[in-house]
C-alpha cells in the first residue's frame, strides 16, 4: 500500500508529529510504501534544524530526517504556512532579505499542489494532527 502522510503537529507541543513518525517507520518496515510527508499549519516546525533538545530527548526533526535519508521519502513543508511561522530555506531567506534560514534538504519548501500529487498518488493520505 501507498501511503502520504499531513502533519499538522508541531514536535513539541503535541503528539501528532511522533505518532505520524511511528507509523511512518512501522508501515516502511513491513514493505509498504510512503510516497510524500506534508507537513502543514504548526507541522512546518518539524523542518527546523534549529530545535535541540535535551540529549536524553527525542529529536523529532533529526528522526523525520533520517527516515528521509533512509528510506527516500518525500518531505514537503507548506510555503504559506512556513513563512507565516519564520520557517525559511536559503531560497525563500534570500527572496525575503532576511539573514539568515532553519530548513535544510531532506525538507523542501513547496505549494499544495504536493499535498494534491499526493492524494493522486497514494492509496490512503493519513493526517496526524
Amino acid at each position: 500500500m501507498i501511503f502520504s502522510l499531513a502533519v499538522y503537529a508541531a514536535p513539541y507541543s503535541q503528539e501528532g508529529s511522533a505518532t505520524a513518525l511511528r507509523f511512518a517507520e512501522s508501515a516502511l518496515r513491513q514493505g509498504h510504501q510512503l510516497y510524500r510527508v506534508f507537513f502543514y499549519a504548526d507541522g512546518v516546525h518539524n523542518s527546523s534544524h534549529l530545535h535541540t533538545p535535551p540529549q536524553d530527548e527525542n529529536n523529532l526533526p533529526e528522526r523525520w530526517k533520517a527516515l528521509a535519508e533512509s528510506y527516500e521519502v518525500d518531505l514537503v513543508v507548506c510555503i504559506a504556512a512556513s513563512l507565516r511561522r519564520g520557517i525559511l530555506n536559503s531560497e525563500e531567506a534570500s527572496r525575503y532579505e532576511k539573514p539568515s534560514h532553519n530548513c535544510e534538504a531532506p525538507f523542501n519548501i513547496s505549494g499544495l499542489g504536493q499535498m494534491i500529487d499526493a492524494c493522486v498518488n497514494s492509496d490512503r493520505v493519513i493526517t496526524f494532527a
